[in-house]
């Protein structure tokens, strides 16, 4: 964790799970002014959601470590910001990530600044991510060579590798970083569990929490056709074959196999969406050529350096949670773009050294050297 000077006030995002409630046991074993809030954001009102007891986890957690408690509701920034966002970009064929919104606009949003407007000094989350400062990078005084360029605060990816949630924060900034302690990404999450039977935290078994609280025990398609009206259509092969019917072009995603209801013997991969014919085209096969792509366009860049990377940029990079890092060179591009999804300037093409399966537009693209997380973008 970054060393920051122990007077200072942090609030931590307690959510009600073991890794927020390690972060703030470590902030006040180490001498920090600690403040617990608990974010109280949108559920469906038809659909079970543990906000309470998952509130009563935290509250239960702080009282522990003698820490003040509070609850902010952002209810409606979280429905506005992250659920119908979400809604919006399936309805036009797009697979969204809300766990980026989520970070963007609520927990490094409006949490971030209500929490510096009363008084904080820092916000920390139990991200599994590690927070490198300038004064922690070795021979930092060389900043002085001018051939030289070091930011000021660099992101890498967690000690547990199998934890590792870099992947949902390639949207965060500078400013946003200097506000900001990870403390957990130097642990892995067995470390983490014994340093919370070691304070004697009531979360320290607690599972990790799956999915997205306001979709609840249903699945995607059941919470869409609430906002997205059905409109049925052909399911073809990638070779023309009409094999089924589709529920509506928003109700499938790039690489699903499961859900669509097409029987043979045949495991079948949504390919493509074609919203001009209204066809699902689907793969026959997990691997028909088709399901592939070498390359793909990425466009709402965030560099973590607060400045663009130098281009063609060789590294690595993934487009999808805990998928193994993939060799690739992103180009900049100049000239406009224009899909099914609309026109605008496109930013990037990368260029993957092998072909990638099932590439999602309104996906994440995030790119890496080494453990250093470099930024993303989405796909379009």
């Amino acid at each position: 964790m970054s060393k920051v000077e122990p007077s200072r006030r942090v609030f931590v995002a307690m959510s009600g799970g073991v890794d927020s409630s390690v972060a703030a046991a470590l902030f006040k074993e180490r001498g920090f002014e600690v403040r617990g809030v608990h974010i109280k954001m949108w559920s469906d009102p038809e659909i079970p959601c543990n906000f309470k007891e998952d509130r009563y986890d935290a509250m239960r957690v702080a009282a522990k470590l003698d820490i003040p408690f509070e609850t902010w509701d952002f209810t409606k920034e979280y429905k506005e910001a992250v659920v119908e966002y979400m809604i919006r970009e399936y309805a036009v064929g797009r697979t969204p990530n809300p766990d980026v919104m989520c970070n963007n606009r609520i927990k490094f949003g409006v949490f971030l600044n209500r929490a510096l407007e009363s008084g904080a000094d820092y916000i920390a989350t139990g991200h599994y991510v590690r927070l490198m400062r300038k004064s922690q990078i070795p021979n930092h005084k060389s900043q002085t060579n001018s051939k030289i360029q070091i930011p000021n605060y660099k992101l890498l990816s967690a000690k547990d590798i199998n934890k590792d949630q870099s992947y949902f924060l390639w949207i965060l900034t500078q400013d946003q970083l200097k506000r900001c302690l990870f403390p957990i990404g130097e642990y892995t999450k067995p470390q983490v569990r014994e340093m919370a039977r070691k304070f004697g935290l009531s979360t320290a078994e607690k599972p990790d929490s799956q999915g997205i609280c306001f979709i609840g025990e249903i699945d995607m398609r059941e919470f869409l056709k609430k906002y997205i009206p059905e409109s049925r259509g052909k399911i073809l092969t990638t070779s023309g074959k009409a094999i089924g019917e589709h529920e509506g072009l928003p109700f499938y995603t790039i690489g699903q196999r499961e859900g669509l209801g097409i029987g043979g013997g045949i495991p079948y991969y949504v390919a493509e969406k074609d919203f001009s014919t209204n066809i699902l085209k689907v793969a026959e096969g997990p691997y028909d050529e088709k399901l592939f792509s070498q390359e793909l366009i990425a466009a709402d860049i965030n560099w973590i350096a607060g400045k663009e990377a130098k281009l063609p940029l060789k590294c690595t990079a993934r487009i999808r949670y805990r998928q193994p890092l993939q060799s690739c060179k992103a180009y900049k591009i100049k000239d406009t773009y224009q899909n099914k999804y609309g026109t605008g300037q496109a930013k990037y093409k990368i260029r993957f050294e092998e072909p990638q399966r099932a590439v999602t537009p309104g996906q994440s693209i995030v790119f890496y050297r080494d453990r250093e997380m470099l930024g993303g973008g989405i796909i379009i």
